[in-house]
């Protein structure tokens, strides 16, 4: 607490009229001492006597209590900042600042830290912390701030006076000065991409601080946890990769570059880009034997999504229908056999036969070329009629090489409800369906309604998904060479369409059938999936075994952890993983690999990791502050007064404000009244003393 006196004037009367009244009186003085009256003297004391009346002089004794002043010591702990001695000599840099600061009266100092290594950080913001720090404090107590990082912050403002006066803004740079890096830049990359066709990327490869070009570098390239190949590529040029997307759903698209001759960290020789492969209008092929109830719930299905292109054949008139009408006078058109089954058959994503027998219409050649498709990748779904048990069964043609179940010839026409086998309880495709009656389940009937015929088959492989009569197979899948075959054993699920008995799950069944048969990732039966939610990454395994165990997780520095899963249902384990940094997660169980992106896929955080005072720069030439290194050693501090430089060699300065309040105040007029009385009264006395002789 300090006094402090100051001479303050409090006017009687306003200026303006106390200057016209000292005007007025001042007239018939100048005009005496024009004149050389006498008396002249006692008139002036006796104005002079009148103004100080007028003026009020005081003496203001005020009680101020000083403010203390405000520093800021910023210190990054951003991930960046784990690399090599950075994080070290941080907090040898705070420890010595802080020890300074602490024998300085008057200075508040407040020490603030970026967000530290987590998965929340795709970039370094030290200014956004620094904004909320600051809410109470006015500018006039900034005392300066310290910036303890590497340089790399991405919220550093463009224009330096948007801030305030924050007083010297000095940058103590932690890392190498030469040190330098490679890194991975994805230029441009598509968002989605068509299946079955490519798109492309164009990346870079950079040696820093090295500019221009020279050498030659190899890219790994990895699409969906498997290696595709290598590909050299120039160093400092910008080279155009294709890469084929060969599903629907995200394709991840993992770029990883050998290491350089300099290397400060490996994460951003590593770089991912997520392709979302989108399927152009699936195709399908739907060929009905004949006219039956159950061919209008598969028109109807395939016809209800958008995105499904279907070609449908009804067989009305056989060949062997020969009735003598002329061929002009025939309202059904032709058959187009070859343009389907050979010119046209790759062009479908999947090829139906319902209730199909052989009648003489596709030749056992067309039918050769339907089984080498699904060999080839192809996917083929067979619904069996009563047909099927016969003599003209499809099983006795050359589709009979692809089909799991056999038929032994006989068809049970009796009521049943369809029900899960085990393996169906856990088959993605049947697993959803609701209270599902798998292998010791109670008999109690399902909430779905009967079915009233089945065809027998004796299963020659595949697997029994749901079963029917007295536990026949009902529905059979099975992968031949590259692609899928699925056989329903009876012609009855259009009862379920119809509500017959409260209906049945048959949109989502037969919806999920045909995905599984073209090869839609989320219905894979031995799969790996990871999804990031927010620094969360869930990781599921599914398996027609066992779900459960363990998998490694290796984040984008390259450290690997181990993860337990536990199982949640039957054939589906789940595990989370809370991620420390942002960037590509690789999660692998030994056979199959799955990716998740925490935050943004390239974080710029990991895409310069080299320190520089170039972006903080501006900031301190604007503030009076100075950048520095760490590896030079830990500056002095000085308090410097408003106006002086706050930077020298060796040494960076803090502002001293010397701000206060005022905690109390006393006022002394200077001009008693009766000093006033006095000096008016004697000079009208000496006036009319001296005029009088």
């Amino acid at each position: 607490m300090t006094a402090i006196a100051d001479l303050a004037l409090s006017p009687l009367l306003p200026w303006p009229w106390l200057a016209v009244l000292a005007g007025l009186a001042a007239l018939p003085l100048l005009v005496a001492a024009f004149r050389r009256a006498r008396g002249l003297s006692g008139r002036l004391l006796a104005l002079a006597g009148l103004l100080l009346v007028l003026l009020n002089p005081s003496l203001i004794e005020e009680q101020r209590a000083p403010i203390d002043d405000v520093a800021v010591i910023v210190a990054d702990r951003s991930p960046s900042q784990a690399i090599g001695e950075r994080a070290a000599q941080r907090e040898a840099a705070l420890e010595a600042l802080r020890a300074e600061l602490e024998g300085w009266e008057g200075l508040d100092v407040r020490v603030l830290g970026s967000a530290a290594g987590s998965a929340d950080v795709d970039e370094t913001r030290l200014f956004e912390s620094l904004d909320q720090a600051l809410v109470d404090v006015p500018r006039s107590r900034m005392a300066g701030v310290v910036l303890l990082t590497d340089g790399q912050v991405h919220d550093a403002p463009a224009d330096p006076a948007a801030l305030g006066d924050l007083g010297p803004v000095h940058t103590l740079l932690t890392g190498d000065p030469s040190a330098g890096d490679r890194r991975l830049v994805v230029e441009q990359a598509p968002s989605y991409g068509l299946v079955g066709r490519t798109v492309e990327l164009t990346v870079r490869v950079e040696d820093l601080p090295r500019q221009g070009t020279g050498g030659l570098a190899a890219i790994d390239i990895i699409r969906d946890g498997t290696a595709i190949g290598t590909m050299p590529v120039p160093i400092g040029r910008s080279v155009p990769l294709t890469l084929e997307i060969t599903h629907g759903g995200p394709t991840a698209v993992e770029l990883e570059v050998a290491p350089g001759e300099a290397e400060l960290t490996l994460a951003n020789n590593r770089a991912a880009v997520v392709v979302n492969g989108v399927r152009d209008r699936l195709r399908v092929l739907l060929v009905s034997g004949e006219p039956h109830p159950g061919e209008r719930t598969w028109r109807s299905i395939l016809k209800s999504d958008p995105s499904v292109d279907l070609v449908h054949f009804t067989i009305l008139r056989p060949p062997e229908s020969e009735d003598g009408t002329p061929i002009e006078e025939l309202s059904l058109i032709a058959f187009p056999i070859r343009e389907l089954f050979e010119v046209q058959l790759d062009d479908f994503d999947l090829v139906i036969f319902d209730r199909y027998r052989r009648r003489g219409v596709i030749h056992n050649t067309y039918l050769y070329n339907i089984a080498e498709y699904v060999a080839a990748g192809g996917a083929f779904l067979e619904a069996s009629g009563p047909d099927f048990a016969e003599m003209f069964s499809l099983y006795n043609t050359p589709l009979g090489d692809v089909l799991p179940g056999a038929p032994t010839g006989t068809v049970f026409a009796e009521p049943f409800h369809p029900r899960l086998t085990e393996l169906g309880g856990r088959h993605p495709v049947t697993a959803v369906l609701a209270h599902a009656g798998g292998e010791g389940a109670s008999e109690g009937p399902p909430p779905w309604g009967r079915w009233f015929r089945q065809i027998e088959v004796r299963a020659t492989g595949g697997d029994a998904l749901m079963r029917g009569v007295r536990n026949r197979p009902l529905l059979l899948l099975e992968r031949v060479g590259e692609g899928r075959v699925a056989q329903m054993m009876s012609d009855q699920i259009w009862l379920w369409s119809r509500g017959f008995e409260g209906g049945g799950p048959h949109a989502e069944l037969l919806r999920r059938l045909a995905h599984w048969l073209m090869k839609e990732p989320e219905l894979e039966e031995e799969s790996l999936r990871a999804e990031a939610e927010g620094a969360t990454i869930r990781v599921e395994r599914r398996s027609l075994g066992t779900a459960e165990g363990t998998v490694a997780i290796t984040s984008p520095t390259g450290e690997t952890e181990t993860l337990t899963l536990e199982q949640t249902r039957e054939g589906v384990a789940v595990g989370r993983y809370t991620a420390g940094e942002p960037g590509l997660f690789r999660i692998a169980d030994g056979d199959r690999t799955a990716i998740a992106v925490v935050g943004t896929v390239n974080p710029p955080e990991w895409q310069d990791v080299r320190t520089s005072g170039e972006r903080l720069a501006p900031l301190a030439a604007a503030s009076g502050g100075a950048v520095r290194w760490l590896a030079d050693g830990v500056p002095a501090l000085r308090p410097v007064d408003p106006g002086r430089d706050a930077a020298g060699d060796g040494w960076i300065g803090l502002r001293r404000n010397n701000d206060y309040t005022v905690t109390g105040a006393e006022e002394t007029p200077l001009v008693p009244a009766w000093a006033a009385v006095a000096l008016i009264v004697g000079g009208l006395l000496l006036a009319w003393r001296r005029e009088g002789k």
